[in-house]
């Protein structure tokens, strides 16, 4: 049997740059329930990264990221979640964040 390959994830979304600080606090108390959540349907190594201006770099590994965004999906605080995050992002339009990120193609992994 071949060994499961693990997919790295990396991607790009816009914060407003006015609501800048306050996406930050948000991030400092992430509730409990929603980083369960995230681990119980495969996001592993989680990281967002933020710029100056807005720009959000956020990498994440799992085994699938389509079957992690639809176990996310289906669970009621992660659409809570992601309708109050939803405020914090530009060019979105009816979107929420977990659909509307730019994901970047991985050209280079050291190991």
């Amino acid at each position: 049997m071949a060994p499961k390959l693990m997919e790295r994830v990396c991607f790009l979304l816009q914060v407003k740059p006015d609501r800048l600080d306050e996406y930050k606090a948000r991030h400092r108390e992430v509730w409990p329930e929603m980083l369960n959540a995230l681990r119980e349907t495969g996001w592993r190594n989680y990281s967002l990264f933020l710029r100056h201006d807005g720009l959000l770099v956020g990498y994440l590994e799992t085994d699938g990221l389509a079957q992690s965004l639809r176990g996310m999906a289906s669970k009621d605080i992660n659409v809570r979640w992601q309708r109050e995050m939803a405020g914090y992002f530009a060019n979105l339009d009816t979107r929420r964040p977990d659909e509307g990120f730019l994901r970047l193609e991985e050209v280079f992994h050291l190991d």
